[in-house]
């Protein structure tokens, strides 16, 4: 196991103690290791390998021994005989906002509640606003968690649904009776969630291609076997849907399963403007709509050929969703997208100085392999304690660490020197003006009172946002995707406060936020917003959000000119004043 995964052990441990209600100086002991580890900068292999981990302060021997094991095996007997001690329907409930272990038990002991459906049916009843430490405002969020949690449990993240796909589409392409074959849907849109897969494949011989498919590894269940169309869940509950067409149908059915309704039907309305019936089957005169379902007189070699024939600019599989594309289409005043290629760096990036998982000089080293011509250091301030957030002092240190790095030449990458500043209540920095100061740029974010109402986020935001150090807003409603609502605040308010003062938002890449939210961006950037595509890195591996982020901003109809990332060095470093 590596370092994160032994923290989510301990905190685990931790947990179940705390429901079972064993001493609670032991349960804080584990809690603490596990803040302990994860703060520690020095590698944990090389900390082992030298034998000084039971040095560390915080981490006893019982601990140490435990780490030590679960670092080489990447088990525990311990952990294996207390997770079996604890029914298992009390460690369901952890995945309700606002439950932990203390809670859990109260919940055990005093109403019986050993699972999501106990738990629900005594809110129902009103018993659990009784309970001393809850009340009706406890009541009423446990109830909406777990209707979120019904809501989350459908549904994808649309960076894992997309490595589900990168496995099934070779092994497609490899089979001789493909002649083409794509992924369609909400994947193929780029939505931040995915419901269910769709595969599209033209074949005249569909019988093999369809035993493949519901022969693959990792199946839980064949919901569907047919001539033309299968269905599967897999054992993680993703379910794939796989459709056959001839090949003169291909790219029409393409265009159709990719779509959103809203634009289908928009699509289909403009076909029937010009005497035409589009449909999965082809594009034909609308009297012969009935007619025998083979490709109409309209024949199509990409999806290209489609808008063409409608007398429409293409429109990208990003913008299919029916809020204004095809009317745009219609004028040819569809954007040029942003590229992958296009962006040359980033800015909100954590280090081992804080709570990510490489150094400075490992950030940079990779940041400079992919050839990015700057780099944003951004570790966490001070009130962000339990991500080992930096004070003042260490503040200091890591500027002048970057400044050294800078001037010995090693990389080509430069490094901006930043930080990702809490916002704090009534929206105060969690720095002074004078330690913000020795800063390249500085990134505002909240982490804290993130339930605070509407009104009293908006202004908390605003007032950051008009303090005059503040470079650009990070993961601005604090969502996270199928775990956490958003923030409750006026979005219109924040962009207009943010353009009125020269600040960025940023578009945080990360695929559990992807905050803020695309549908805003098109009109935040006709007002004239910059975007800043983040990662909000925490390893080097994290680099490859901005994909993520990337397909998100395409979304929001952002072209390069809306993104601060996507020009040069030179050009960055005039924007935020830096003098050579």
């Amino acid at each position: 196991m590596d370092k994160k995964d032994i923290v989510e052990v301990l905190e685990r441990i931790g947990t179940m103690m705390e429901i079972k209600g064993e001493n609670p100086f032991k349960v804080r002991a584990y809690f603490s290791g596990a803040r302990t580890l994860q703060t520690m900068e020095e590698d944990l292999g090389t900390v082992i390998g030298e034998e000084r981990l039971g040095d560390v302060p915080g981490i006893g021997k019982a601990l140490t021994e435990k780490i030590e094991t679960l670092f080489a095996t990447g088990e525990l007997e311990f952990y294996d005989n207390l997770l079996a001690s604890v029914p298992p329907g009390l460690l369901d409930l952890l995945d309700i906002p606002g439950l932990g272990g203390k809670k859990i038990k109260a919940l055990y002991e005093q109403l019986d509640v050993d699972s999501i459906e106990s738990l629900t049916q005594v809110c129902n009843e009103g018993k659990v606003a009784e309970l001393k430490g809850f009340g009706e405002k406890t009541q009423e969020k446990i109830l909406s968690g777990i209707k979120n949690r019904e809501i989350y449990a459908a549904r994808h993240l649309w960076w894992k649904a997309r490595k589900v796909a990168d496995r099934i589409l070779p092994g497609l392409e490899d089979l001789p009776q493909v002649e083409r074959v794509e992924a369609a849907g909400s994947l193929r849109r780029g939505m931040e969630t995915v419901g269910d897969l769709d595969f599209l494949v033209a074949s005249s011989d569909p019988g093999p291609v369809m035993d493949w498919f519901t022969s693959m590894e990792g199946i839980a269940e064949v919901t569907a076997h047919g001539d033309t169309k299968s269905s599967v869940r897999f054992e993680d509950g993703m379910q794939a849907d796989l459709r056959v067409v001839p090949s003169e149908q291909f790219f029409f059915a393409l265009h159709h399963f990719t779509g959103s309704k809203d634009h289908n039907v928009r699509m289909r309305q403009k076909a029937l403007s010009l005497g035409l019936s589009l449909s999965e089957w082809g594009l034909r005169p609308e009297e012969e709509k009935d007619s025998s379902r083979k490709a109409g007189p309209v024949e199509a070699h990409s999806e290209e050929d489609i808008f063409k024939a409608l007398g429409l600019q293409y429109v990208p599989p990003a913008l299919r969703e029916g809020m204004g594309e095809v009317e745009a289409a219609e004028r040819n005043e569809l954007p040029a997208l942003l590229e992958y290629s296009d962006l040359k760096g980033c800015f909100h990036n954590h280090t081992t100085a804080s709570d990510g998982r490489n150094t400075l000089e490992e950030m940079t080293a990779e940041a400079d392999a992919r050839g990015w011509e700057y780099l944003g250091i951004a570790d966490h301030s001070k009130a962000s304690f339990q991500a080992n957030g930096l004070d003042e002092d260490r503040l200091a240190k890591q500027v002048a660490a970057i400044r050294e790095l800078n001037e010995s030449g090693k990389f080509r990458c430069h490094v901006f020197a930043g930080s990702e500043v809490d916002v704090l209540s009534g929206g105060k920095l969690d720095f002074e003006d004078s330690v913000l100061d020795s800063l390249d740029y500085v990134v505002a974010s909240v982490h804290n009172g993130l339930t605070q109402d509407e009104e009293t986020m908006t202004a908390r935001i605003i007032t950051a946002l008009e303090h005059p150090k503040v470079t650009m807003f990070g993961h601005l409603s604090a969502r996270l995707l199928l775990r956490r609502e958003p923030s409750q605040m006026n979005v219109s308010k924040i962009i207009d406060a943010a353009i009125a003062n020269g600040k960025i938002l940023e578009l945080n890449a990360n695929p559990m936020r992807l905050d803020m939210d695309w549908r805003h961006w098109r009109r935040a950037a006709e007002k004239g917003l910059l975007c800043c595509i983040n990662p909000d890195a925490h390893a080097i591996d994290h680099f490859d959000y901005q994909l993520a982020g990337v397909n998100a901003a395409r979304k929001g109809w952002l072209t390069t000119n809306n993104i601060l990332n996507s020009r040069t060095l030179s050009e960055v470093k005039k924007y935020l004043s830096i003098i050579d």
